[in-house]
């Protein structure tokens, strides 16, 4: 089983010029930084939570259907395909109607149509591929106990860009820090 973003995000939950104000920045010398710092503390904030909180196109790679797809990132806007290897190895595309997105559910899933069953795919590893989108469809639909988190991570990795070669750095307190994900994590049924 594999996961993979197809289409990377084109927008970040948290602006330049949001990032600069938080961590009081005037000039662009440093712009190229904080891009990267937003970008990192995103992935972190997505990492932890289990969301995608931007619309990306990501893959579900698997070696036979399962009962149901289990849909990372939520949410879960939309499902672009399901391919598989037929009995053959010939690559077919299911039709939409023969499965159900559930999008309601974090994570989403993906169940087989009602009165349907799933094909059979030949034996072979990453026989079956689902595509879909998911991700918030825009920053301001992003959380903004997530934005929060976003910016005290980004401040603090400005900064403390030299923390090891500095060992009197602070971190921000845990406890508090964290718990701005805490409403927003997606825990998974093992």
């Amino acid at each position: 089983m594999a996961y993979k973003i197809i289409t990377h995000p084109t927008f970040e939950p948290v602006s330049l010029a949001e990032a600069k104000a938080h961590c009081r920045v005037d000039g662009n010398d440093d712009d190229a930084l904080i891009t990267a710092l937003i970008r990192a503390a995103r992935e972190s904030a997505e990492h932890e939570t289990g969301r995608a909180l931007c619309t990306q196109t990501r893959e579900l790679v698997l070696d036979a259907f399962p009962e149901a797809f289990i849909l990372r990132g939520a949410p879960v806007q939309s499902i672009v395909s399901i391919k598989y290897l037929d009995l053959d190895g010939i690559e077919q595309t299911l039709d939409p109607v023969d499965y159900i997105l559930d999008n309601d559910s974090e994570p989403g899933f993906a169940v087989v149509g009602y009165g349907k069953g799933w094909p059979a795919t030949q034996a072979t590893i990453n026989a079956v591929r689902l595509r879909y989108v998911c991700g918030y469809a825009a920053a301001v639909d992003v959380p903004e106990s997530i934005k929060s988190w976003m910016l005290l991570a980004i401040g603090t990795l400005y900064a403390q860009r030299e923390t090891m070669v500095d060992p009197k750095s602070q971190s921000l307190p845990d406890r508090f820090w964290h718990r701005l994900l805490d409403p927003h994590i997606i825990y998974e049924a093992v």
